[in-house]
């Protein structure tokens, strides 16, 4: 055997190791995009189990928070929001929830879903005003959760919001040091509900790089109330 046939065998030796090296690497990164790819939508899927349409299946909190959804007109809140604000108040009439708190969009003049989900529960739902508190920055579900821990003391809580939502609220909350449950005010079919189920998955990609990658920018505040107490 020559000096070349023993190099070109070294060197072939040396190309085959590498391209296993290559292969296991390669493998590695996609097996990591994949676990990256599917942890947020086996944390929402895991929160499943959280959520109730039955009020016999929970156990009482200090507060229910809901989440806002949209007003038909300045004054009116959508289908949604209005469901949400119904499935409160039977948390509060059974005695499962002491307080309630609406969370909701106020960034623009004269829209405000905070007073439409205040005014609704009280005139509408028969809440006692002193038991409704209003957040007035809950632009969307990391806002409100974060709000009502940092702002509010919450620590347990019940989420009031339709099924296709509530385990990505449920995950977030309880991310940002809130437990919690979730119980469905999907009382109805919605208009437009299939594009808000399928808007939700990428907000759940959202979710994931809000909790684990980079904290979003929020309205964040001095100390309101403990509403745990």
């Amino acid at each position: 055997m020559g000096v070349i046939d023993l190099i070109n065998i070294i060197l072939l030796r040396q190309h085959d190791r590498l391209t296993m090296k290559l292969t296991h690497a390669s493998i590695g990164l996609l097996l990591l995009t994949l676990l990256i790819a599917l942890f947020p939508l086996w944390k929402t899927m895991s929160q499943s189990e959280n959520v109730y349409s039955d009020t016999h299946q929970l156990e009482h909190a200090s507060v229910a928070i809901v989440f806002g959804a949209g007003l038909r007109d300045q004054n009116t809140p959508s289908d949604m929001l209005d469901d949400r604000l119904k499935a409160a108040s039977t948390l509060y009439h059974e005695g499962l929830v002491d307080k309630i708190l609406v969370s909701g969009d106020n960034r623009f003049e004269d829209y405000s879903e905070p007073d439409v989900m205040f005014e609704t529960l009280v005139t509408t739902y028969d809440v006692p005003e002193d038991d409704v508190f209003v957040d007035y920055a809950g632009r969307r579900t990391y806002d409100t959760c974060v709000r009502a821990h940092e702002l509010w003391g919450i620590e347990n809580a019940i989420l009031v919001s339709q099924n296709y939502h509530l385990p990505r609220a449920i995950w977030t909350c309880e991310k940002l040091g809130v437990s919690s449950v979730g119980f469905s005010a999907s009382l109805q079919p919605y208009l437009f509900e299939t594009q808000y189920k399928q808007r939700e998955i990428l907000a759940t990609y959202k979710a994931f790089i809000d909790l684990y990658i980079w904290e979003p920018t929020y309205i964040g505040g001095e100390f309101i109330q403990d509403l745990d107490s």
